[in-house]
């Protein structure tokens, strides 16, 4: 039973239009412009999936949340995004960089957006630090996740950003709980509480924070219960692909 839900979610996740509206179940709102490196993926000005600024020209995010033939759109320095604010910058994708062995699946779900024009960095727009390639992630630590959008399943969508805490897991009890999806190199999971909340189906291209570092970008969760505490959320593991980041942004 447990396998058929991973395998529901994985084909759910990619028969979507590529990529998928951000959503906080539960949760808080941040607090105004608290996370600037955040960065909210658009199409025709609708929210699709979460990303974070790494550099002034590279927003980090999920390889499925690129849709072939559509013009993205990165806003940064965003808190409403169905307003107009003064310290929205909205600036066009130059180049689209999924990494190589993204087959459209699960694994290796990570992507660069090389930036058409550089961020200005102010109180507003930030950059986050990447982890250390070979840095720890101690299981059952808080972390927090953050995005915009769908509050649940078939729930509406949140204009602000919201936050929530997950605790991060043992990597034995997600490949456990999924073994045909969870990939322990490449993927860290979490688990939640109702009363916290967490992600939602299709939180996509979203970081988890643990320790003030962007730990993992949001992949997926299971099934359609992404707010049963039984079943973990996925991410990729960012410190794994540091190398390629790396050598991506210097072209």
């Amino acid at each position: 039973m447990i396998h058929a839900y991973c395998i529901i979610f994985v084909f759910q996740l990619l028969s979507l239009t590529g990529a998928s509206e951000s959503g906080i179940v539960g949760g808080k709102v941040s607090k105004p412009h608290s996370r600037p490196y955040m960065a909210s993926l658009q199409f025709d000005g609708h929210h699709s999936c979460g990303g974070i600024l790494i550099r002034e020209d590279f927003v980090l995010t999920a390889a499925h949340c690129k849709v072939p033939n559509r013009e993205m759109m990165v806003v940064l320095g965003a808190h409403n995004i169905s307003k107009k604010e003064k310290s929205q910058q909205s600036i066009p994708v130059a180049k689209y960089i999924p990494h190589p062995e993204f087959t459209g699946k699960y694994d290796y779900d990570i992507m660069l957006l090389k930036l058409k024009n550089k961020a200005k960095l102010n109180k507003y727009v930030k950059t986050i630090r990447l982890p250390k390639k070979d840095g720890k992630i101690p299981a059952n630590i808080n972390c927090t996740v953050a995005g915009w959008g769908k509050t649940g399943v078939n729930k509406p969508s949140s204009d602000v950003l919201k936050e929530a805490i997950e605790k991060m897991q043992f990597n034995f009890e997600c490949k456990k709980i999924c073994p045909d999806y969870f990939v322990t190199d490449r993927m860290i999971c979490t688990k939640f509480t109702k009363k916290n909340g967490g992600i939602c189906q299709g939180d996509s291209g979203g970081p988890v924070i643990c320790n003030k570092k962007p730990q993992g970008i949001t992949a997926f969760t299971i099934g359609n219960e992404c707010d049963n505490p039984k079943y973990p959320h996925v991410f990729t593991k960012v410190n794994f692909f540091i190398p390629w980041i790396k050598k991506m942004m210097q072209g």
